[in-house]
């Protein structure tokens, strides 16, 4: 089964489109069968579209690259009919796009602007050296700013800066991606066509605290496939019989909806003549067993009935006085519902009143349409937490690392199960190591929303939530399954799309869809649980993917004025940003990977607002640190000297890379948590 399951895994890799792909336009083949979704670039004329496209509910990746021309480009997942859905908000196919206009070129200059240097940052990756700034005009997004450098052995550049405007409020300017320099940069100057200018030197990015130095034997590399959810509990149940003495294996306390659904069918011809058919009891549970048909009586002025005989579900249609079927898609609804003791129950095709009149039609036998083996578990799921420390009593700091809110962010459980493994094997070879056992207390949950990732793995690899369906009948035939569930980080309690935030949906087939109530799904429960119930947890690690990104709370706002959620004080902004260049170290020290300058800082400063996601719970409610990675930062290609994203589920070599660089970083948190003194 393990190579079974691997041959799945690449299989659902090879499908993934990569960025920029145009979605395949072919037709449903079937009314049962969902449109293909592909992972696409889109490009936004400016960020009012950007801001429609939120607060549709389009599946927004969170690789987001403001444009010189003013526009913005973001990757997002999308089904051609999105696709037609999202042209009409504004956007585009990044391909399609025509060529922009430089947005300096629509602006009458301003003139006499001031300009500040916000930061001046420089960083060498394993890509050779590369310049970030940031900086802001009085000018606000009217003015053009250019920035030039001189750096060591006389090198010196020069590019163009990006107005960047969220919610109608400018944040300031700064380069699209980071810009590569020959050498060094040492000192810049940005100059604004109204005539402003600033000098600013030019400081090394990331400059927190160096990795320890680790004794010799430290052993790391544990990660050797992409994992779904019954490998990954495996994995730490195997850790915590092999470290009995330095685990504790706790079961959350609710159960997850379990990865099955009910059996369905779709009788007819849909628009106009069709009935959706769905069983009682799960697929898995009986559902999938039973059949439906649809027959001619070939009697004249028959009524319409209906009976069950075993498995077999009978609808016999009604005809009028020359004998032809006159029992429309009502007719057939009604008269199923109304027959008591059926085990299933029928439903009109999304929006249409049922007019049609049904013909005769074979048995068709109901399905779940789900795929995975039969060993995959099709029944609520138990989702775990691995404890690890010397001392697992509340009297040692708590740090929680979590991953997989979304389902398709396969990298994301293997940087806690790597950090995991090299907690507890390197503890009794590695001094270092040793100390954060013996001074902290971790809780890692490797996948918090397993039923969905068995989804992502088995059926649909692009799936972002859980496999709860909260749609009404209209929504929910079988050929929208990809469309239904939670997204898990937009179902908390703080800054929530119930209490007005922006940056989730009420649309239960929308990617950010908040669900019907905060907290209404298990997965979130699960982790405000932990919260709630170790008080010792200061900082946690929300792992997520893809475009690498390092954030923290607030992230969310109101749209109306742009009204976030309280800023941190000077004091633990401060530390959020110490601590941030810190983790940013070790993470390229692995590879020679640097997180962007640009990309680190709250979620609304370096994102966009995010409505019920769980690190501003975790912060403001539980006064937890509440850090997010965003893991699978661009690669820079020297050829063609651009950045190109990742994806989800990159070939599982590059996953592999970002599980052991981000797998540092978060060791480098529990480091930070070691030596926390609360003030």
């Amino acid at each position: 089964m393990r190579g079974l399951r691997a041959s799945v895994v690449a299989l659902l890799i090879a499908a993934t489109a990569l960025p920029g792909a145009a979605p395949s336009v072919s037709a449903v083949a079937g009314p049962a069968d969902p449109e293909t979704a592909s992972l696409v670039t889109l490009s936004v004329p400016d960020r009012t579209v950007m801001e429609r496209l939120v607060a549709s509910g389009a599946d927004l990746t969170e690789r987001v690259r403001p444009q010189l021309d003013g526009s913005v480009q973001v990757d997002a997942v999308v089904t051609p009919t999105q696709l037609t859905e999202i042209r009409a908000l504004g956007a585009a196919l990044a391909s399609e796009a025509p060529a922009g206009t430089r947005a300096d070129a629509r602006k009458k200059p301003p003139s006499g602007d001031q300009i500040v240097v916000e930061r001046a940052l420089w960083y060498k990756s394993r890509d050779g050296y590369f310049l970030s700034v940031e900086a802001s005009s009085s000018a606000a997004q009217a003015a053009t700013l250019t920035v030039e450098w001189r750096g060591k052995r006389g090198t010196t550049g020069r590019a163009e800066m990006v107005a960047y405007v969220d919610a109608g409020a400018y944040l300031g300017h700064q380069f699209s991606t980071p810009v590569p320099a020959d050498d060094r940069p040492q000192k810049i100057t940005v100059t604004s066509t109204g005539g402003g200018s600033a000098d600013a030197h030019v400081r090394e990015w990331p400059d927190g605290e160096r990795p320890d130095k680790h004794d010799r034997g430290y052993q790391k590399d544990f990660i050797t496939q992409y994992m779904p959810p019954a490998q990954l509990n495996e994995r730490v149940k195997t850790l915590h019989r092999q470290f009995p003495k330095l685990t504790d294996l706790i079961t959350l306390p609710y159960r997850t909806n379990g990865y099955r659904r009910h059996a369905q069918a779709v009788i007819g011809t849909p628009p106009g003549a069709a009935v959706v058919i769905t069983s009682n009891a799960y697929g898995s549970e009986g559902g999938d067993d039973l059949s439906v048909e649809l027959v001619d009586p070939g009697t004249p002025g028959s009524a319409l009935s209906v009976k069950l005989d075993g498995k077999l579900v009978t609808v016999s249609l009604g005809t009028d006085e020359a004998g032809a079927p006159v029992s429309t898609a009502a007719d057939v609804v009604a008269a199923i519902n109304a027959t008591p003791g059926l085990p299933l129950k029928a439903a009109l095709y999304r929006t249409d009143p049922g007019a049609g009149v049904m013909a005769p039609a074979q048995p068709v036998q109901l399905d779940d349409f789900l795929n995975a083996p039969a060993d995959v578990s099709r029944k609520p799921a138990e989702v775990l937490a691995l404890r690890i420390g010397t001392r697992r009593d509340g009297s040692r700091t708590g740090v929680l690392a979590y991953a997989q809110e979304h389902a398709r962010e396969w990298v994301t459980p293997l940087v806690t199960i790597e950090a995991a493994e090299r907690l507890l094997r390197n503890y009794g070879r590695d001094k270092a190591t040793r100390r954060l056992l013996e001074r902290t207390d971790i809780f890692i949950v490797p996948t918090v929303n397993p039923d969905g990732a068995n989804y992502s793995f088995y059926d649909f690899n692009s799936q972002r939530k859980n496999m709860t369906n909260h749609c009404p009948p209209q929504q929910s035939d079988p050929a929208l399954r990809n469309q239904w569930g939670v997204d898990v980080n937009r179902n908390y309690a703080v800054g929530s799309h119930d209490d007005g935030y922006f940056g989730a949906s009420a649309n239960c087939q929308s990617g950010t869809y908040a669900g019907p109530a905060e907290h209404s799904e298990p997965e979130s429960r699960n982790v405000i649980w932990l919260a709630q119930r170790f008080r010792n947890i200061k900082f946690a690690m929300n792992v997520h993917s893809y475009g690498g990104y390092f954030m923290w709370p607030p992230g969310a706002y109101k749209a109306e004025g742009r009204v976030t959620l309280p800023r941190p004080t000077k004091k633990e902004e401060a530390f959020f940003e110490r601590s941030s260049e810190t983790i940013l170290e070790a993470i390229a020290a692995e590879r020679g990977t640097v997180i962007w300058p640009q990309q680190t800082g709250p979620v609304t400063d370096v994102l966009y607002s995010a409505a019920g996601n769980s690190a501003d719970e975790l912060w403001y409610d539980h006064g937890i640190y509440g850090w997010d990675f965003e893991v699978g930062a661009d690669l820079w290609n020297a050829g063609t000297r651009t950045w190109q994203g990742v994806g989800f589920q990159p070939p599982f070599d590059e996953g592999h890379k970002e599980a052991m660089e981000f797998a540092a970083g978060l060791i480098s948190l529990v480091g930070i948590a070691a030596d926390y003194r609360e003030q």
